[in-house]
């Protein structure tokens, strides 16, 4: 699931709880708390290549969590199985298919 984040979620996330509108284009944001420095476009880019580089690190855990089987089945498995053979059949293909990036 790829997701892209823009300026707006940038905005959100360097002044959450503060009051401000947006439309798309930078120059037209406006304040309603004059007492918040409006941020540089260049701040605003900086935090949105932030967000969207930490959204972009975790990958491999969205991938896993699509890939395993849902809980119950799990943990039938492991029931008539046994953890060991759940972590060799299940745990392990899906973690070798999408390794954590070091």
């Amino acid at each position: 699931m790829n997701r892209i984040f823009g300026l707006d979620d940038a905005l959100i996330a360097l002044y959450r709880g503060k009051k401000w509108s947006i439309s798309t284009i930078y120059d037209s944001l406006v304040w309603s708390e004059e007492s918040i420095t409006k941020p540089t476009e260049a701040e605003l880019v900086a935090k949105q290549k932030e967000l969207q580089d930490a959204w972009d690190a975790v990958e491999y855990q969205r991938q896993r969590a699509e890939e395993y089987p849902d809980w119950g089945t799990q943990l039938d498995y492991i029931y008539h199985n046994g953890i060991d053979k759940w972590k060799t059949d299940i745990v392990n293909p899906v973690k070798a298919k999408y390794p954590k990036p070091e």
